[in-house]
């Protein structure tokens, strides 16, 4: 049933913290391709644009189609500010989520990706398609529903084993209340705490039914892509198949972890997914990672895929979300010397291997990053963990090392490791300014592909989504 559906052949990566905006979503899915907006974080991008004024009115424009009552009104209310932020001030930060979180914070969450996916698919009849990272699971529950309000055609999830998402989309779809595991280091065996979300709570129950969206894990193993198959809670619609080429974050090599001489991991053989196998599963499947280019996708057709997943390409491109400034030196540098992307093991504090652009200014620099004073003020990669007293409690290796180790964790454990939270909402122009004067510095992710920009670019220093799509479409697509 699923191999007969037309898809997209490209699939716009699901890029970052806003990297993969509204804008870029939208500008892809009106050419006929898949447009995907980030979730990642989206709650607390969403009230830094609202607190900087909101320019041209587009959130307010889409909170204006919210279907929960009161919600916009109380939003707005609480952090809209008319012409933006006085100079030097600081964001106004919203409660960092837990297992439990009040109705308010999860009607942020909803507000925020139903206004994200709503802008993406405003205007035209392309689709659109949110991407979310499974290992942030605190706010995934409330993610996936606002953005099925705002009838997302698509779902990507990563970083992690999403079993029981497609059984999620299903309730959601229904308005009915939808559960997922929650990860606590020291759990007891046979204890399960839950992460619970009840649209009852926020949409009358008997509102007509939602579309159930697509959902494609993204996977880097025949043995992920073969259990999600077929030991899913629910339905999938095929895979998105990721190399370690690939930007942000990847999995770590299979077996033993073997550094270059730079101190990078080596992927091998054991890493290389069988693409014979993938296609055995039957359903769908697009490859990533290093796939930039007319002759990848060419390749991919090839071997059976329905397409590829492109990053990269678009994450410069004027649509997306990266702050200018940071896109004119990434592509101004590209035509003097190939840019370097490093595979750093202790960057993220998720423990996924995260690529990182070596970039000047930038936390990419052991001086910016040392100067920085640690601070968790966001949370969202936050590991959950069982206290002595049987509490739940939260604790990050980017936070303070003493912090930390109160906590019980291991100090060699925060070496290295950096707040992707709040540098990553640098890297789209939403820095926080500390009361001290500090603003926190961007740290860009790329895939390898961004080595080899120039040959795209050509020496431009701004370029479309609609220029990505020629070239990877004009050489690529059957006669």
């Amino acid at each position: 049933m699923t191999a007969s559906i037309a898809h997209p052949m490209i699939i716009q990566g699901g890029m970052g913290v806003g990297v993969s905006s509204w804008r870029l979503a939208r500008a892809v899915a009106r050419r006929g391709q898949l447009g995907v907006v980030s979730g990642s974080v989206l709650d607390t991008l969403f009230v830094r644009r609202l607190q900087d004024g909101d320019a041209g009115g587009h959130l307010r424009r889409a909170l204006a189609q919210l279907p929960i009552t009161g919600a916009a009104e109380e939003i707005l209310e609480r952090y809209f500010l008319d012409g933006g932020r006085d100079e030097g001030a600081s964001y106004r930060a919203v409660p960092m989520y837990r297992q439990v979180v009040g109705r308010a914070r999860e009607q942020l969450t909803v507000a925020a990706n139903f206004c994200e996916v709503w802008l993406a698919k405003e205007g035209h009849e392309g689709k659109v398609g949110i991407n979310l990272l499974t290992k942030v699971q605190l706010p995934n529950l409330a993610s996936l529903y606002g953005a099925m309000l705002a009838s997302v055609d698509y779902v990507l999830m990563g970083a992690g084993i999403p079993r029981e998402i497609p059984a999620v989309l299903d309730r959601f779809a229904r308005h009915e209340p939808a559960s997922i595991r929650f990860e606590v280091e020291g759990m007891p065996r046979g204890e399960e705490p839950l992460l619970t979300f009840e649209p009852s709570r926020h949409v009358d129950p008997d509102a007509p039914p939602l579309t159930r969206p697509r959902f494609l894990p993204i996977i880097a193993s025949n043995s992920l892509a073969t259990m999600m198959a077929k030991k899913s809670a629910g339905r999938i619609d095929g895979f998105v198949v990721e190399g370690p080429t690939a930007g942000g974050h990847n999995a770590p090599p299979r077996g033993k972890t073997v550094l270059d001489e730079d101190g990078e991991p080596v992927y091998g053989e054991k890493d290389a997914v069988d693409l014979d196998r993938i296609r055995e599963l039957g359903l769908p499947f697009w490859l990533a990672g290093g796939t930039g280019a007319p002759e990848q996708l060419r390749r991919a057709l090839d071997a059976g895929a329905a397409g590829v997943q492109v990053g990269t390409l678009f994450a410069y491109c004027d649509e997306s979300g990266i702050e200018r400034r940071h896109k004119h030196a990434v592509l101004s540098r590209s035509r003097a010397e190939p840019l370097e992307v490093t595979t750093d093991l202790r960057a993220s504090p998720t423990g996924f291997p995260f690529k990182i652009v070596k970039l000047d200014g930038s936390l990419s620099s052991e001086e910016v990053y040392q100067a920085r004073e640690r601070e968790c003020d966001l949370g969202y990669l936050r590991t959950a963990y069982r206290r002595p007293d049987g509490r739940i409690d939260y604790r990050c290796p980017a936070e303070p090392v003493e912090t930390y180790v109160k906590k019980g964790g291991k100090a060699e454990d925060t070496v290295g490791r950096k707040c992707l939270c709040n540098a990553l909402l640098a890297d789209v122009g939403h820095p926080q300014e500390r009361s001290d004067g500090y603003v926190e510095k961007p740290l860009l992710t790329s895939g390898d592909d961004l080595r080899q920009i120039d040959r795209f670019a050509a020496g431009r220093t701004s370029y479309t989504a609609g220029d990505v799509l020629d070239h990877l479409l004009g050489e690529a697509v059957p006669a």
